[in-house]
């Protein structure tokens, strides 16, 4: 609710997955939420799902979320800037080219790290989000009170959100998500080729095949946008890729059993560390930094950790009562905390460090 008891107002741009399934869990918080959609039959839909309360911009809208194609966000932002009064953020996955054409205050960079093969906004659910990565990407002329809107929302939907540099961001994307979906893509043409050779072909696709895969049912066309935004780092890492794709075909035609071993074992434990989505408090450390009450603060912040290969968990802002100064508070890796200590002191900051155990 707002201060005055009123339900807190939101508009979607983009009644689809993503957009719908916002709009979902806004709205089971008691949000009333409208919302509009280039396809008129998506938005209608959306309504009749109760996937939003109206068609069209709220005005008088708390926040705003842009969920439309890479291609179209900074034209939907900026529409949304001009035509609603209060924080606008996007879920688009690529964010460089995006931060740089907008620099609007009330403007924060998002980007849920979540998705489902369904499509539309028929897919649309309200628990989409609970235990996704939800990534902002802060800039020099982020407010930090918008910031800590849009972080506190992604939070209420069950989100873990991480702040990082906006090129950061979409040199790891491109390992994660943009070219393993090009990867699946691939493997499916391959398949596709092969069955109509051997018609018994997909039948014969076991769960590891269909779980390298199954990304590749998802909505083909927001792909093209994407490739094109984040096309140099996609292509680093598909040639990353490629040459170790080369390395495993050597190893296969030279009948290295050795060398082929030690190639699956070392992905074999890189595999058993990918991070759980549960964090326990062992694992993560508190800074506090007290820092001028200005615009930038937190990109900066952000930017330092992310040069030093440090990932931020989450950030709040807290404001003194002078209202000149506040305190950035940030979750970190436990054991890299003194590191981020260290690369602030050096910068003239004055950070305290906490561990959560």
């Amino acid at each position: 609710m707002a201060p005055n008891g009123e339900p807190r107002r939101a508009s979607i741009i983009g009644t689809g997955l993503i957009g719908g399934s916002v709009g979902i869990a806004l709205r089971a918080q008691g949000w009333r939420v409208s919302g509009i959609d280039a396809d008129p039959a998506s938005q209608e839909r959306a309504v009749e799902l109760g996937v939003i309360d109206a068609i069209g911009l709220d005005p008088e809208s708390d926040l705003t979320v842009v969920a439309v194609p890479v291609r179209s966000i900074p034209d939907a932002v900026r529409r949304a800037l001009a035509e609603t009064k209060g924080v606008v953020t996007d879920v688009g996955s690529v964010k460089a080219s995006v931060v740089a054409e907008i620099s609007d205050p009330r403007f924060v960079g998002g980007h849920p790290m979540a998705g489902s093969e369904q499509l539309g906004v028929d897919g649309a659910t309200g628990t989409l989000f609970e235990g996704a990565v939800w990534v902002l990407t802060p800039v020099e002329g982020t407010d930090s009170d918008h910031y800590a809107t849009v972080a506190t929302v992604a939070r209420s939907l069950g989100a873990d959100v991480v702040a990082l540099d906006p090129n950061r961001h979409d040199a790891l994307v491109a390992v994660v998500s943009h070219v393993p979906h090009l990867t699946a893509a691939a493997l499916m043409g391959i398949a596709d080729e092969r069955a109509s050779e051997h018609a018994a072909l997909l039948r014969l696709a076991a769960g590891g095949f269909r779980d390298m895969t199954r990304i590749a049912a998802g909505t083909p066309t927001i792909w093209p946008d994407i490739c094109a935004e984040n096309s140099d780092a996609i292509i680093e890492v598909i040639d990353r890729l490629t040459e170790n794709l080369s390395d495993l075909r050597d190893l296969v035609s030279r009948g290295d059993r050795a060398g082929l071993l030690a190639t699956l074992e070392r992905a074999q434990a890189a595999r058993r560390n990918l991070p759980s989505r549960v964090v326990r408090p062992a694992d993560v450390a508190e800074i506090r930094i007290p820092v001028p009450d200005r615009g930038g603060v937190i990109a900066e912040v952000a930017t330092l950790a992310s040069e030093a290969g440090i990932s931020i968990a989450d950030i709040e802002v807290a404001h003194s009562s002078e209202g000149d100064r506040g305190v950035l508070i940030l979750l970190v890796e436990a054991d890299r905390a003194d590191d981020l200590r260290s690369a602030l002191i050096e910068r003239g900051y004055r950070p305290n460090v906490t561990p959560l155990d």
